[in-house]
């Protein structure tokens, strides 16, 4: 059953004062949802010389009850071999749910060369505020100014906690200064590294085995799932 549907109106939060919330009855509760820019994440760890994550871990970091953990990423067309779909199928298969979209190449005049556009930004808006009423903390895993406005209403329309993980140690910053002083909460992906960096390999690391493809079901890969 979707968790939030099987939301009863006893179970919604209430406001107290100073942006505290509560469950009515009186009995306090925290539940977080994690939302994943992967294309940021991934540019931050790789500028950062990170070693690989483990997501199953950045779900047991965090304090509370995890309602959702969305990861949001765009893909070449289907026709089209990428290493981000094993990525994708193993994601789902341990309990997060990937927001994806085909992303689009077009040609850029100035620099006359083809690019790519995948942008995840409307995306992430639209789940973070639809998630809000039943979340006391958000945990946004970018690094872009654009969200420092999503962050404000998150904290204002909501009284939402809104945690930012990203990083200052590179030059320039991936984490604009705006948001980063918008967030109730800064988190350092140097910082945050050593909890959350895989100890032993997942079949992300070693799509090619196998044994491994047939036990997680790498329905987009070249051997389609078999």
């Amino acid at each position: 059953m979707d968790i939030l549907s099987s939301t009863t109106t006893a179970q919604r939060r209430r406001r107290l004062s100073g942006g505290v919330f509560q469950l009515e009855g009186g009995m306090k509760n925290k539940s977080t949802a994690i939302l994943i820019d992967g294309s940021n994440l991934y540019a931050a760890n790789k500028a950062l010389g990170l070693p690989p994550i483990d997501y199953n871990k950045i779900i047991h970091y965090f304090d509370g009850v995890v309602i959702r953990a969305l990861y949001f990423t765009a893909l070449p067309p289907k026709e089209e071999n990428s290493s981000l779909r094993p990525m994708v199928d193993y994601l789902e298969y341990n309990g997060w749910t990937v927001i994806q979209k085909e992303w689009k190449k077009f040609f850029d005049p100035i620099t006359k060369t083809e690019k790519v556009k995948g942008n995840m930004d409307i995306e992430i808006a639209t789940m973070a505020l639809e998630l809000a009423p039943y979340c006391t903390d958000i945990v946004i895993f970018s690094g872009d100014g654009d969200f420092r406005f999503l962050v404000e209403t998150l904290q204002r329309r909501f009284g939402v906690r809104v945690t930012i993980v990203s990083t200052i140690v590179t030059r320039p910053a991936m984490v604009a200064d705006e948001l980063r002083r918008q967030a109730d909460k800064f988190i350092d992906l140097v910082d945050l590294s050593p909890t959350i960096k895989q100890t032993v390999k997942t079949p992300v690391d070693d799509v090619e085995n196998p044994i491994l493809r047939r036990r997680f079901k790498f329905a987009n890969g070249p051997e389609g799932g078999r």
